[in-house]
């Protein structure tokens, strides 16, 4: 197997685990405390206290599959495998759910603590899958629509229509659980911001070093990671210095400065940490 073939096994896998996270915490903690947070699920919860009869991971299956329908329709072949594979395998995964682990009620009597499972399993896989370019599709497909056809701020108009579903389970299910909700909705916003960053988050080296190349062989033979190498002057010894500077992951940044200190316990580090790195080896060029 190649090296990208490898890396699209290990994005298939992520998005996989990424959806079974999400599923779990909206299956267990959404949909028996009601909690109307937004999106293809916070619509299915409220439809399902008007539509008894129709389970609520059914619902999230026939919008889904509506709204894939839509965006090939309208996005047409670009419209993303990825988010095909997500949608389809969320609404599988709640169904099945149903099945085999049936709930009546909440599997607690403290609600705060399932809004913060409820709210925070969803908020991992999201960030996951968007650290992957995927997404479980839903209302991120009408945001494609309206980014396609209009000039509409789709991030405004998404949380627009978030808040607009979250009020709704106030009238749904009482003003208890829709405070629950609006909460959940707020909470929902900062935790996927945080988990996103902790994902996407690069260390950045500047080695300043008098034996260079040694590091330059372990950043590119044993890390498999670019590095560009400037030559500087020490201002006070005027000697000269090489300047190596390279990106890395958080993993691999703790065998990049265990290696320096091993092997040139004199070299000087800056390392500093980043959420947007562009290029080759991390994310193109838009």
């Amino acid at each position: 197997m190649t090296k990208e073939q490898r890396k699209t096994a290990r994005d298939w896998l992520y998005i996989t685990a990424g959806i079974l996270i999400m599923s779990a915490g909206i299956y267990f903690f959404k949909f028996p405390n009601h909690f109307s947070t937004g999106g293809v699920t916070g619509i299915a919860i409220v439809l399902g206290h008007y539509i008894p009869s129709v389970t609520p991971g059914t619902l999230v299956t026939i919008i889904n599959v509506a709204l894939l329908i839509l965006g090939f329709a309208v996005i047409g072949k670009s419209f993303g495998i990825r988010t095909v594979y997500a949608s389809l395998l969320m609404s599988g995964t709640l169904q099945l759910l149903e099945v085999i682990c049936p709930l009546d009620a909440p599997l607690t009597s403290q609600p705060l603590v399932e809004l913060m499972f409820a709210v925070g399993l969803p908020a991992v896989g999201s960030a996951i899958l968007f650290n992957l370019d995927a997404s479980s599709g839903g209302t991120d497909i009408l945001a494609m629509i309206l980014r396609k056809y209009t000039a509409l701020n789709i991030g405004v108009a998404l949380l627009c229509s978030d808040i607009i579903i979250t009020v709704s389970a106030c009238f749904a299910f009482g003003m208890e659980t829709g405070l629950f909700s609006i909460l959940g909705l707020i909470i929902k916003s900062l935790f996927m911001d945080l988990v996103l960053d902790n994902l996407m988050t690069k260390k950045c080296f500047q080695i300043i070093t008098s034996d260079p190349e040694p590091i330059a062989a372990f950043i590119t033979g044993t890390l498999h990671r670019g590095a560009t190498r400037l030559q500087g002057e020490g201002v006070y010894t005027h000697e000269g210095k090489s300047v190596l500077m390279a990106v890395v992951s958080r993993h691999e940044a703790v065998q990049l400065r265990n290696f320096i200190r091993s092997h040139d316990p004199a070299a000087f580090l800056i390392i500093t940490s980043s959420t947007e790195i562009i290029g080759k080896g991390f994310r193109g060029v838009n």
